[in-house]
C-alpha cells in the first residue's frame, strides 16, 4: 500500500510538471492554454439559461390536467406534475432531443406498447410544450393538492398564470395531516393535525388552522382551489390552535368540529380533542376563542378510554325534529350527541347505535343483544351502552347471535365482486340529488394498498344500513387516509360533490412522493357517472 501510494505521488508531481512546461511554453497563448476558442464557446453554450419544456399530462376524458403523475426518463430522473397537470423539463443535456418518458399515477393509466413500456417519447426542445392524456381509472376525479409547498411550482416556472394566491408555499407548510372544515361565521374553518415546516424536521404538533370564503361569498370554485388564509405566528410559520392544557399533553389533536349555541344564545365552534405524549393522555371538549384565535378548554372527559367522545368526521342530522351531531370516531357513524352545548360538553349524553341490550358490552360469544318479545333484534340508539364495531357486528354474525334474518347495519360488499369492504375511517354527509346519506369510506387491507382504497356507498338514515359499496379511487402502495366530504362545496344540488383525505407514505415501504407526500388532496365525484351503477332516485322503493 505504502508503495502504490509512493508511486501516485511521483505521478502527480510529473504531472504538475508538464502542465507548468506547457503553460510556460514560448508562444503559447493563456488563452491557449485554457482551450481553443471552439471549446470556450462550447463551455459557454452549455452554461446558457434555457428556456423549460413544458408536458402537460391532462384526463383523456375531461381534459383537465392530472396532478401527481410520474413522469420518469430512461435514466430514472423523476419529474411530477404539478397541480396544474403540468412538469417544467429543463434537464442540461436532455434538450433538443427525443426523450421517453415513463408514465404513472395511482388510478390512471395508458397504453403499453408491445415492449411492456407505458410512455411516449417526446421531441424536447426549449420553450416548447407537449400534452400528453392518460386513461382514468378512477371513478373519482383528482383535482389538485390543498396544502404544502410547490402547489403550482412547475406552472410558475413556466410562467403561467395559477389559480391560487399562494401557489408556492402559504404559512411556511410543507405537509399536514387530515383535515377537519366547518362552516362558521360565515366562513369556512380548516383544521389540520401534526404540520411540517420548511426550518426544522419538527413542526407544529398542537393542531394548524386556516379560513377561506365560500364560494358564493367570492371563495374559489371548488373545481379551481382553495385560498387558506392561515393562523400563523410572527415567524410567519403555523401557530398552535391548541394552547397547553392541564393535562400537560405535548401534543394535541381535533375531530369532530361541530357549531352550537352557549347560554348567552351565541353560536360556537366546537371540537373533540385528544391530548398526546405520544400515548394518549386525555380527551374532552374544547371551544373556540373568536378573539385569540384559538381552542379553549370547556370540559376534560373523565376517561381517556371511554367510548363517549366526538372525534372522526361530523355531520349534523335532525331526527323527529331534534338536531343531532353524528360522529365516525369508532370508523363508522354509530355515535351522537345531541347538537346543544351542554350536551356536547357532558359525555353521559353521547349515545351508540347498537343492538346490544342496553348497558350491555361486546362479550365475544357471550355478548346480550336486545330483542322484542317476538325476538326481533332491536337496533336503535342507546346511552350507557358502547358502540358496536364493523367488526363486531361481523363476529356476531359468525357466532350465529345475529342471525340470518336480523337486520345488519355495517356488513359493506363490493358491488362487484361482493368481497367485504372493511373500513378504516368514513365520512358521511346527507345528499339531496340522491335523497339518501352518503358515505366515503377508507378501506382497511384493500388488495392494492393497506389504507389507500376510497369507496361510495348510500343509505336511507346515517346510521345505515350500509350494505352495498362501490370502489372509487385506488393507490399502489401508498396511503389515503381520514377522507372527509365537503357539503359546502356540492354542486347541482349535491349531483357534484368534493372530498379530500390525506395522501401520506405511511403504513407502507414506498418512497415519499415529493412534495404531495403527507398532504391533502382533493377529488371529486360525479353521481350521475354510469360507472357507479347508482339506482335512479324516482324509481327507488
Amino acid at each position: 500500500m505504502v508503495l502504490k501510494m509512493k508511486m501516485w505521488k511521483q505521478a502527480g508531481a510529473w504531472t504538475c510538471a508538464a502542465l507548468l512546461l506547457v503553460t510556460m511554453a514560448p508562444g503559447v497563448t493563456p488563452a491557449q492554454a485554457a482551450g481553443s476558442s471552439a471549446e470556450q464557446k462550447a463551455g459557454s453554450t452549455l452554461k446558457t439559461v434555457q428556456e423549460p419544456f413544458m408536458i402537460k399530462v391532462v384526463d383523456a376524458e375531461t381534459g383537465r390536467g392530472i396532478p401527481l403523475v410520474e413522469l420518469k426518463t430512461t435514466n430514472n430522473i423523476l419529474y411530477y406534475t404539478d397541480s396544474a397537470g403540468v412538469v417544467a423539463f429543463d434537464e442540461p443535456g436532455l434538450m433538443d432531443t427525443t426523450v421517453f418518458f415513463h408514465m404513472s399515477s395511482d388510478g390512471y393509466e395508458i397504453p403499453a406498447d408491445m415492449f411492456g413500456n407505458r410512455g411516449q417519447a417526446v421531441e424536447v426542445t426549449p420553450g416548447g410544450s407537449v400534452t400528453l392524456q392518460m386513461n382514468r381509472v378512477n371513478i373519482a376525479e383528482r383535482l389538485y393538492r390543498v396544502t404544502g409547498q410547490g402547489i403550482y411550482r412547475d406552472s410558475l416556472l413556466l410562467g403561467l398564470n395559477t389559480p391560487i394566491q399562494q401557489p408556492v408555499i402559504n404559512g411556511l407548510i410543507m405537509g399536514q395531516d387530515s383535515v377537519q372544515t366547518i362552516e362558521y361565521n360565515g366562513k369556512l374553518y380548516w383544521f389540520w393535525g401534526d404540520t411540517d415546516r420548511p426550518a426544522y424536521p419538527l413542526g407544529n404538533f398542537r393542531t394548524t388552522g386556516a379560513t377561506s370564503e365560500l364560494p358564493q361569498n367570492g371563495g374559489l370554485d371548488p373545481d379551481v382551489g382553495v385560498n387558506l388564509k392561515y393562523f400563523t405566528k410572527e415567524d410567519g410559520f403555523a401557530k398552535s390552535m391548541v394552547p397547553t392544557l392541564p393535562d400537560g399533553g405535548n401534543m394535541a389533536w381535533i375531530f369532530g368540529l361541530m357549531t352550537a349555541k352557549d347560554s348567552t344564545g351565541k353560536e360556537r365552534l366546537l371540537t373533540g380533542y385528544t391530548t398526546l405524549n405520544p400515548d394518549i393522555v386525555a380527551r374532552g371538549i374544547l371551544v373556540f376563542n373568536d378573539q385569540t384565535e384559538q381552542f379553549e378548554q370547556a370540559v376534560q372527559f373523565p376517561s381517556k378510554d371511554d367510548w363517549r367522545h366526538p372525534g372522526g368526521q361530523a355531520t349534523y342530522y335532525e331526527e323527529n325534529g331534534k338536531g343531532y351531531w353524528l360522529f365516525t370516531e369508532h370508523r363508522i357513524p354509530n355515535l351522537r350527541v345531541a347538537a346543544s352545548y351542554d350536551a356536547i360538553t357532558d359525555y353521559t349524553q353521547y349515545e351508540s347505535f347498537t343492538c346490544l341490550t342496553p348497558g350491555a358490552a361486546y362479550d365475544g360469544a357471550n355478548t346480550s343483544l336486545e330483542r322484542d318479545q317476538n325476538g326481533k333484534l332491536v337496533w336503535g340508539w342507546k346511552k350507557n351502552t358502547p358502540v358496536l364495531t364493523q367488526d363486531q357486528e361481523k363476529e356476531l354474525i359468525g357466532f350465529g347471535l345475529i342471525k340470518a334474518d336480523d337486520p345488519r347495519y355495517y356488513q359493506l360488499k363490493d358491488a362487484d365482486t361482493g368481497e367485504e369492504v372493511s373500513l378504516a375511517q368514513s365520512s358521511v354527509e346527507w345528499n339531496d340529488y340522491r335523497q339518501r346519506y352518503v358515505m366515503i369510506g377508507q378501506q382497511v387491507m384493500g388488495k392494492t394498498s393497506v389504507l389507500g382504497e376510497m369507496w361510495y356507498a348510500e343509505a336511507d338514515s346515517p346510521q345505515g344500513p350500509w350494505t352495498t359499496a362501490k370502489k372509487i379511487i385506488t393507490h399502489n402502495n401508498y396511503t389515503f387516509y381520514n377522507p372527509a366530504q365537503h357539503k359546502f362545496f356540492f354542486k347541482d344540488g349535491g349531483r357534484v360533490i368534493y372530498f379530500e383525505a390525506t395522501y401520506t407514505n405511511t403504513y407502507t415501504d414506498h418512497t415519499p412522493t415529493p412534495r404531495y407526500n403527507y398532504n391533502q388532496v382533493m377529488y371529486k365525484l360525479n353521481l350521475d357517472d354510469p360507472r357507479l351503477g347508482l339506482e335512479p332516485v324516482q324509481n327507488r322503493k
